[in-house]
């Protein structure tokens, strides 16, 4: 069942129009913040692997990969729900060196996923992903580079308000880092989403830490795949949208697995059987090298920065008659 809301007496600061040319200002102006901070080179990337090596991010593991048969292979092929795996072999295959990183157009088809005004079955990333070293491996670096993210965010807000100066839209450049076991402790009676909510509130941004292990109420914040993040040192970027009332994900990315940890999450998540695929074996023998990445919404941070109060203002999809019939009664224009 979708769920979709329009704030009262919503109206989109900008026409449809004028919201074509903003996404490109906002795509343009991003990508040069985010290289820049980063040191990162744009690569091409596939729009789907073969689903016999394990590449593809299987996200919470029951979501269901969109697979079809090439005739010329004789093999099945999954469109990806992310670059996570692939990134870190390519810095392998292509000789980048630590501290250097690459950057794509990640785009995925998702088709479980719930439709919100945040969701779509079309997802739309910047995925990107850099080599660290094993001295960089750590939650201070983690934290430098959140900062890093939030900063390219910030200026370039900072850009499409300057061009169109009736966006309402304002973010603090300010992180607050917070864990989700403390969270949970603030909030206790609360599920995951309301407490990032209620923490969003009074800090603006804020970087959400440690998803994917049991917390100590033996449930999980959210769900994270054993065989990419750190479930240590990873994290979601999250703003405070005032338009939605509503903590708002941009990001989720994290530091990622080395071999001790990938051997511990394997066991936690009762995924063994994939240690015999040829990326978990590169890991675990030290052959890929040490990364730290992530996937960063595009039509999210169109949305955001635009005062879209729907994802379909910024991105073209499929939409079910609930969302439709609300949204147009609404006067919200979907492209």
């Amino acid at each position: 069942m979708s769920k979709v809301f329009i704030p009262k007496d919503y109206q989109s600061p900008l026409g449809l129009y004028d919201t074509q040319s903003a996404i490109e200002l906002v795509k343009r102006t991003f990508e040069e913040k985010l290289t820049k901070a980063l040191n990162l080179k744009r690569v091409t990337a596939p729009l789907f692997v073969d689903s016999a090596t394990g590449v593809n991010d299987n996200l919470n593991g029951v979501e269901r990969p969109v697979s079809f048969d090439i005739l010329e292979t004789k093999t099945d092929a999954q469109v990806v729900h992310s670059l996570a795996k692939w990134k870190r072999l390519a810095l392998y295959k292509y000789g980048f060196k630590p501290g250097e990183g690459l950057y794509t157009n990640m785009n995925a088809i998702r088709r479980d996923e719930e439709l919100t005004n945040l969701h779509s079955i079309y997802v739309d990333q910047w995925d990107w992903e850099k080599i660290i070293t094993r001295e960089m491996r750590n939650l201070t670096y983690l934290k430098e580079t959140v900062t890093s993210i939030v900063g390219a965010i910030c200026d370039t807000l900072d850009k499409v308000k300057s061009v169109y100066p009736d966006i309402p839209v304002t973010l603090s450049r300010e992180v607050s880092f917070v864990t989700t076991q403390q969270l949970e402790d603030l909030y206790p009676s609360l599920s995951p989403k309301e407490r990032e909510n209620e923490y969003l509130k009074v800090h603006k941004t804020a970087f959400i830490m440690q998803i994917g292990d049991l917390l100590k109420s033996g449930e999980k914040h959210d769900g994270r795949a054993p065989d990419y993040d750190d479930w240590k040192l990873n994290g979601d970027i999250v703003f405070w949208n005032e338009l939605l009332g509503r903590a708002f994900e941009v990001s989720s990315m994290g530091i990622r697995v080395d071999a001790k940890s990938l051997d511990e999450q394997l066991t936690k998540a009762d995924c063994d059987d994939r240690r015999e695929l040829p990326f978990h074996k590169m890991v675990l023998d030290g052959t890929l090298p040490l990364t730290m990445g992530g996937g960063i919404g595009q039509s999210r941070i169109c949305m955001l920065l635009l005062g879209k109060a729907h994802i379909g203002e910024v991105q073209v999809s499929i939409w079910d008659s609930r969302t439709l019939e609300t949204c147009e009664a609404a006067g919200v224009n979907l492209l």
